[in-house]
């Protein structure tokens, strides 16, 4: 291991706290290690708004004490670096051993999030090789850790969960990647936890019972506090079982909600493994993520996702595989007796099919402007995620799933854009609050997007028929369909030029789509470059890597 690095300086202006908590509770899952010493570390990127939430000075973090803070090179007291230890399967195979190769965990610290505070890790990602490197040079070059950057601030402003990026610093190496020299990079995440599915993985398959049981445990104390406050059973084989099925119907109520919020805005995260998927239902590993324009259910840009697996349309039915997965790891916890155990995990895995539904009916019933029965219409695109309704069906469920799945059928055939044709249906809204007879209004809205503008007409007939069932007015619908749909994603084609810039030293064009990405619903001209898609011959070429 490779020695201990100096404590930090004491000129911050406040002290940077840094626990050790999952180090000392999971030693088992943590390996002590210390970032690999850098020859020329740079801040090239900082939220200040996150580092203030933290507690943290930007202005301290953006001097010489403070990126060395950020880097790993100079820690504060307390700190215990550690590569964290987890299993997964990849690509529907399983690996026993996959881990932090190139990332630790610092430690946790407290968040002030909107009067609310919560503990939370920081990591850093590209710190050098670890014992669980397997092989690979520890490293990140700067166009992948400015990926993950843009691309989860870009989600953060959707209101999608999601790990975010404190910092990326130039480490002053050169990378090599596939024969050519890249700018190295380090990047500093802060998420809920970095537990894993593949974490309850890697414990399971330690065949050791306290040890899953503790790190279940650590979980659930976590991310489900509430849980946590319940009383096991008093006696019996499994004193715990209530509360570890309860506990897999909660992560399979994150994650059927997170991926619905995904579908919503075309999200393909590309790499949907077990080992990044995690308990808290937040997004994390940016690798080869990108966002759908052109709508093709089977749309996937991964350059290794050579069959489609995480395609866009078959995100719902992985995170179910996944959380099949994690219950087959908490088998032990569940009941001794093996057939009751899987009964009690079936239950919990099948629940997911009825919550996924309910949520994509919430997050596609506020994109199509529409409210249930006696709801008002959703004042922002994840209104129905939470609160009366969440967790059942109305009266007009069926009929709008129905509607739902036909917008989908419809729209493959026409090559829309999927964002602006949502965003559209708000313009068309709003023309027919100025008076614009419908079928005008349809054809001079969503008309330009569609490659076959007669193959909607009898979808918009349906939905102008549900859109009376609920009787609101026009202008009403029209400003509930612009806060349900944004006009600005992080674009494909945008965050490549913003990267290839910045690999050149400029990062005027990374900053100028972080403003337009911080803005998501505001309303812009239709030549902005932010909104409008890439060229359809580009979009067609386009392959996204890992960057590993």
């Amino acid at each position: 291991m490779n020695d201990r690095l100096p404590v930090a300086a004491t000129e911050r202006p406040a002290p940077v706290v840094l626990r050790a908590h999952f180090a000392s509770a999971l030693p088992e899952l943590a390996i002590p290690w210390q970032a690999q010493r850098w020859p020329a570390l740079r801040l090239l990127w900082l939220d200040d708004g996150l580092a203030e939430a933290l507690g943290w000075s930007p202005a301290w973090l953006r001097s010489p004490a403070g990126v060395a803070l950020l880097g790993g090179q100079s820690l504060p007291p307390g700190a215990r670096p550690v590569a964290q230890r987890y299993a997964g399967h990849q690509f529907g195979a399983w690996v026993p051993e996959l881990g932090d190769g190139r990332a630790l965990l610092l430690g946790e610290a407290e968040l002030r999030d909107r009067g609310v505070v919560r503990t939370v890790d920081v990591a850093l990602k590209g710190s050098g090789p670890t014992p669980l490197a397997r092989g690979g040079d520890g490293r990140a070059v700067l166009g992948p850790m400015l990926r993950e950057a843009l691309v989860s601030a870009a989600m953060h402003a959707l209101g999608i969960p999601t790990t975010r990026t404190l910092a990326v610093l130039a480490t002053g190496e050169t990378v090599w990647r596939d024969g050519v020299p890249r700018p190295g990079a380090l990047l500093v995440r802060v998420a809920a936890s970095h537990l894993r599915v593949g974490s309850l993985q890697w414990a399971a398959a330690q065949q050791d019972p306290a040890l899953l049981r503790r790190l279940w445990w650590w979980a659930v104390q976590r991310h489900d506090p509430a849980l946590a406050q319940t009383a096991p059973a008093a006696a019996g084989p499994a004193p715990d079982a209530d509360r570890v099925q309860a506990w897999l119907q909660a992560v399979g109520v994150r994650q059927a909600r997170l991926v619905a919020q995904w579908m919503a805005v075309g999200f393909i995260h590309g790499v949907m493994n077990t080992d990044n998927m995690t308990l808290s239902g937040e997004t994390i590993d940016y690798g080869p993520c990108a966002f759908m324009e052109a709508f093709e259910a089977a749309t996937v840009y991964s350059s290794i996702d050579l069959g489609g697996r995480y395609a866009w349309g078959n995100q719902p039915r992985i995170a179910q595989w996944n959380l099949a997965r994690l219950a087959e790891a908490v088998l032990p916890l569940l009941h001794p007796e093996p057939d009751r155990a899987v009964a009690a995990a079936t239950a919990a895995v099948q629940a997911f099919g009825p919550a996924y539904q309910r949520a994509w009916r919430a997050v596609m019933r506020a994109k199509l402007g529409l409210a249930g029965p006696a709801q008002p219409l959703a004042s922002g695109p994840w209104d129905g995620l939470h609160g009366a309704g969440a967790d059942a069906d109305d009266a007009w469920a069926a009929q709008d799933d129905a509607l739902i799945a036909a917008w989908l059928q419809a729209l493959q055939a026409q090559q829309a854009d999927w964002t602006l044709v949502h965003r559209r249906l708000a313009d068309l809204a709003e023309a027919c609050a100025a008076g614009v007879p419908w079928p005008t209004a349809a054809a001079q809205t969503l008309g330009p997007l569609l490659a076959q503008p007669e193959g909607l007409h009898d979808w918009l007939a349906r939905w102008q028929a549900r859109l009376a069932l609920d009787g609101r007015p026009w202008a009403e619908r029209a400003v509930a369909l612009r806060s349900a749909n944004p006009l600005v994603i992080a674009r494909n084609l945008r965050v490549e030029e913003a990267l290839h810039a910045a690999e050149q030293g400029d990062l005027g064009p990374a900053q100028a789509l972080l403003a337009a990405l911080t803005q998501p619903f505001a309303a812009r001209s239709d030549d902005d470059p932010f909104v409008q898609p890439a060229p359809r011959a580009w979009a067609q070429r386009y392959v996204t890597f890992c960057g590993t």
